[in-house]
């Protein structure tokens, strides 16, 4: 049984009549377009919209990628009886990453770490911002003071693109339907630990994917668990208890958005 004690970082997504998941995006702007642009003429007053997560990195549009998402919730909420909260952003690997780049300066190894970072999807989205990984680099190895003034201009660059900083900002860790339902759903981005409470997941959100693959029973009270991120892109991926959603988009696959019913059904796959 999962407890819940600090709803500040989880989004509770109520009763809704289908919830529609997009999975990895990491920085495919055309990918993301068509699935949006199917996605309007789905999307109907009382459903849901969860992405889950690493909007950025490996892609080069990884900045206009969320531009696009900002974009299509304006247009969302323009429609007749959605609300602001029907749309739940959660937070992803590339966004923890760009969350500890901001506290670089602390790191005891900064040069190490700067270093994994861009190989694992920064230095593209760094790009895409119009910033140089290399004076990332250049900064660590002068100094703390160093590292401090390029993170300032790291910041004010992504300040420079209009609710990027609010985006940050508003990502969610998990979001789960009313837990009353008879089939209440949890959707995270990558990885569970089913030994701990949801407010006791801390990293396991984003670095557990392999603890993920071993749950054996449904994490109580939610029979369903939704990612999506799945390290080995195996598309739509389900069976009685948990579902991946993730078929390799920015590393050369597609970007698939599914629909889960009240029931754990599938509603649709765009």
């Amino acid at each position: 049984m999962c407890n819940v004690k600090d709803y500040r970082y989880f989004a509770q997504i109520g009763k809704p009549r289908t919830v529609w998941t997009i999975p990895a995006i990491h920085g495919d702007l055309q990918a993301l377009i068509k699935v949006h642009d199917q996605l309007m003429t789905k999307i109907k007053a009382g459903d849901r919209i969860v992405y889950h997560g690493n909007y950025t990195g490996f892609g080069d549009k990884s900045s206009e990628c969320i531009d696009e998402i900002l974009t299509f919730r304006r247009m969302v909420l323009a429609l007749p009886g959605l609300l602001a909260s029907d749309i739940v952003y959660l937070r992803g690997q590339q966004e923890q990453i760009w969350m500890k780049l901001m506290q670089l300066h602390f790191a005891p190894n900064p040069v190490d770490v700067l270093l994994w970072m861009l190989g694992n999807g920064l230095s593209s989205t760094l790009y895409s911002y119009g910033l140089s990984p290399h004076d990332g680099v250049d900064a660590c190895k002068q100094g703390t003071i160093s590292i401090a003034k390029w993170l300032d201009s790291v910041r004010i660059q992504a300040r420079k693109r209009p609710g990027h900083a609010s985006f940050i900002a508003a990502q969610q860790r998990a979001a789960y339907t009313d837990q009353e339902n008879d089939y209440p759903m949890l959707f995270i981005h990558a990885g569970l630990d089913a030994s701990k409470d949801l407010d006791n997941q801390g990293d396991h959100f984003w670095w557990s994917s392999d603890e993920f693959d071993q749950v054996q029973s449904a994490y109580k009270p939610f029979e369903k668990v939704i990612r999506g991120y799945d390290p080995k892109h195996r598309g739509l991926y389900l069976n009685c208890i948990t579902a991946s959603v993730d078929d390799g988009c920015g590393f050369g696959g597609n970007l698939i958005c599914v629909g889960f019913e009240q029931d754990g059904g599938i509603a649709g796959v765009l």
